[in-house]
């Protein structure tokens, strides 16, 4: 086991052996040792061996089950946490054995261009921008979702040093995978210099990627697991369809019987079984750091309960004025129920309330609004969309049906915004300017 020439012709033979066929499953189980011998260092020494005898970097990626097994040891949860399918832990553990798989895969098509020349080379260059950009999702999915849903839980019992840690360092792959992407998506004039560049990058990104692997597994996941109930994790499971997910689709296995429970809903304060059963480095960090559970209630007394949140009427009539749009409401009837007051193109007064919409109208333009709501009520049409010049403003139209749960036609939604300062806008703003 110690003989690296004795361990590539093992690795010769596993790929041959799935290249027949053979479940890879069972391949690891009979060459557990040798894979167990292999360090992280001599990887990319062996994988340069067998791609200069001719091992090209799909042979070698056939063999990315395995290779996972090298790295498994480093990144796997300390934690022993059992549930189903379909769970969110259960994606979660998922997704980083995929994400861990993808960062070794990046080395293995890196040292695949600068080990080969011409169409080879080539090939082996568009597998790896195939890659990043598959990558690229990591942030949209994986890491929004622990942002947006997971982290909120986490912070309402007052634990906000780990999730700002945590986003920090989801901020810092992001940065280097877009770094490497547009690397290797430029035209290469120094082949010398860019595969230098790339495979340091390479190297950087994978190391980060799995770096963020194992603080997720062995301190985010567990400290989730120890706090949160079957309630909060029906509510996450429901949000998290909402973000996506990278190169997984959760099973309808787990089926939850509790009621769905928002962070907002639940009592801050940790209980002592509930402390005990936190890993190490997060007992650490409430030691040293003072913490406050938010008890903040979010439900006031007069608030209407919406969809999606909680408001009194003076801030539902306040949030309308506010809008830098007018918005009107017509019901199913086509009277005029309500319109916004702010910043409008058009003007409104109150007379129009409960007016047929068609007599809001010139009597050349009635056959045009009744066609278009003849279609929203059957259904045909989401839309329908108009803009004018008005002088040097420049006003966008739009018309969408209103329908409830069922798919019922409620009214429509007239809404109009002056958008010529936005058809200027050229560039990016990042930066706060005042």
């Amino acid at each position: 086991m110690n003989n690296r020439e004795y361990k590539k012709e093992k690795l010769k033979e596993i790929l041959e052996r799935i290249g027949k066929g053979e479940d890879v499953s069972e391949l690891k189980k009979q060459f557990k040792d040798l894979l167990r011998s292999i360090s992280p260092t001599e990887i990319p020494v062996i994988e340069q061996e067998l791609m200069r005898e001719g091992v090209t970097a799909e042979e070698i990626a056939s063999m990315c089950d395995i290779h996972v097994e090298l790295f498994r040891e480093a990144v796997a949860s300390k934690f022993d946490i059992n549930v189903p399918p379909g769970h969110p832990l259960h994606t979660l553990y998922a997704e980083n054995k995929q994400i861990t798989k993808d960062a070794e895969m990046l080395n293995i098509y890196a040292k695949a261009v600068g080990n080969t020349d011409g169409d080879e080379r080539i090939k082996n260059l568009e597998s790896l921008r195939r890659l990043v950009k598959e990558l690229m999702s990591v942030g949209a999915t994986h890491y929004n979702r622990e942002e947006m849903v997971h982290f909120p839980y986490l912070e309402r019992r007052g634990l906000t040093a780990v999730p700002s840690t945590l986003w920090r360092k989801h901020d810092e792959v992001r940065a280097r995978i877009k770094l490497l992407s547009k690397l290797i998506n430029q035209d290469v004039p120094d082949w010398d210099e860019f595969v230098k560049k790339m495979e340091d990058r390479v190297q950087e990104l994978s190391t980060v990627l799995v770096d963020m692997v194992f603080r997720e597994n062995n301190i985010l996941y567990p400290t989730m697991n120890a706090l949160l109930s079957e309630g909060e994790w029906a509510a996450i499971r429901w949000q998290d369809d909402e973000v996506g997910y990278y190169k997984v689709s959760p099973s309808g296995e787990w089926k939850p019987e509790a009621e769905v429970v928002q962070p907002y809903q639940i009592e801050g304060h940790l209980t002592d079984e509930q402390i005990s059963g936190l890993p190490a480095e997060v007992r650490k960090i409430m030691e040293n750091k003072s913490m406050e559970a938010d008890e903040k209630k979010v439900e006031r007394e007069g608030d209407i309960r919406l969809d999606t949140g909680y408001l009194l009427p003076e801030e539902i009539n306040e949030i309308f004025k506010t809008l830098p749009l007018g918005i009107s409401f017509i019901d199913k009837d086509d009277r005029v129920r309500f319109f916004s007051g702010g910043k409008r193109t058009f003007g409104r007064t109150e007379s129009v309330i409960g007016r047929p919409v068609q007599l809001c109208h010139p009597p050349k333009s009635v056959h045009v609004v009744n066609k278009i709501l003849q279609a929203f009520r059957e259904g045909k049409k989401d839309s329908a969309d108009f803009w004018i010049n008005m002088g040097k403003l420049f006003v966008y139209i739009r018309y969408i049906p209103m329908r409830n749960k069922e798919g019922e036609y409620m009214g429509t939604l007239e809404i109009e915004q002056e958008v010529s300062g936005i058809r200027e806008l050229v560039g990016e703003k990042r930066l706060l300017d005042w």
